[in-house]
């Protein structure tokens, strides 16, 4: 039987349930996931392999309107992700109607020649099957996209289906990465991601997206199943580092309890995690901050 493998773009709009979706495909957690926009800041690359074939997924950051360096740097990444790659998955809500980020991104896709799948995602939120065949018919007579599959990523819906859509428009190709291998991601960088989504949960609106992690050291305890790790959340005011610890610091027990559970689990092994909090003013718009921080300029 000839083996099939390729790199596939999931793109769209912020908060449309991307890294969710992706989540399900591989059957692991790899993106961290929030109800708020623009979780995910770099492409995250993310591997399902079977006895048929090899898929690389990547998870690109939602598409909106930048307001800082960091957004447009996201904005880029994503952007980018168009070109080399195999297949296009173009995700959307349950709107019933096409809003002006989504046309926008259906703009985009028009010029390329990669072809592109339309999933139309969080289906559990709509009652009437009615509804939902008039939003395929909407989307179809666009006239741009391949196929399109209904999903529901919260509920793994109709995922199944979606993999076989992939797999079976797929070139011959080979295995890129080991069976065992379900992202590229270094651990440090999974770490971070889980704090940072930790914080996502806890805090109110006007944090989140002023909030970068630095692991300043991950190291395994001579003679001992643990291993030591030292992370600062950095955010960009005094008052958003209140917010964040919380009233006797109750809040970031709260952070770094749930953090440390998932990173023992996606570890393997009992973890000693220390969490302090700085602040580093209007972050997002220095160049320096972000790359330190590990946000990419390009993928």
């Amino acid at each position: 039987m000839t083996y099939k493998s390729g790199f596939v773009s999931i793109v769209g709009r912020p908060n449309v349930g991307k890294s969710t979706l992706m989540n399900d495909m591989v059957g692991e957690k790899i993106a961290i996931m929030s109800d708020k926009p623009q979780t995910t800041r770099n492409t995250i690359q993310a591997v399902y392999t079977d006895e048929e074939a090899q898929i690389v997924f990547m998870d690109t950051p939602g598409i909106h309107k930048p307001k800082n360096k960091l957004g447009e740097m996201m904005v880029k990444s994503a952007s980018d992700a168009f070109k080399n790659v195999d297949s296009i998955i173009f995700v959307v809500d349950d709107s019933r109607t096409i809003g002006k980020g989504d046309s926008m991104i259906i703009e985009n896709l028009k010029k390329t020649s990669t072809p592109v799948f339309l999933v139309i995602n969080k289906i559990d939120k709509i009652d009437n099957k009615e509804d939902l065949f008039e939003m395929i018919r909407m989307y179809d007579d666009l006239n741009v996209f391949k196929e399109i599959i209904p999903t529901s990523a919260l509920k793994g819906s109709n995922i199944d289906s979606l993999i076989k859509v992939i797999k079976r428009n797929l070139n011959e190709g080979p295995k890129y990465f080991p069976d065992y291998m379900v992202t590229d991601q270094p651990e440090r960088v999974l770490v971070s991601e889980l704090i940072r989504e930790k914080v996502l949960h806890y805090t109110n609106d006007e944090v989140p997206h002023g909030v970068a992690i630095e692991i300043e050291k991950m190291k395994e305890r001579k003679g001992k199943d643990l291993i030591d790790i030292s992370a600062v959340i950095y955010c960009e005011r005094n008052s958003h580092k209140g917010i964040i610890i919380g009233k006797q610091g109750k809040k970031l027990k709260g952070i770094g309890k749930s953090a440390r559970e998932e990173i023992e689990f996606l570890l393997g092994t009992k973890v000693n995690l220390q969490i302090w909090v700085k602040v580093k003013e209007n972050w997002r718009n220095l160049p320096n901050y972000i790359s330190d921080f590990g946000l990419k300029e390009e993928i």
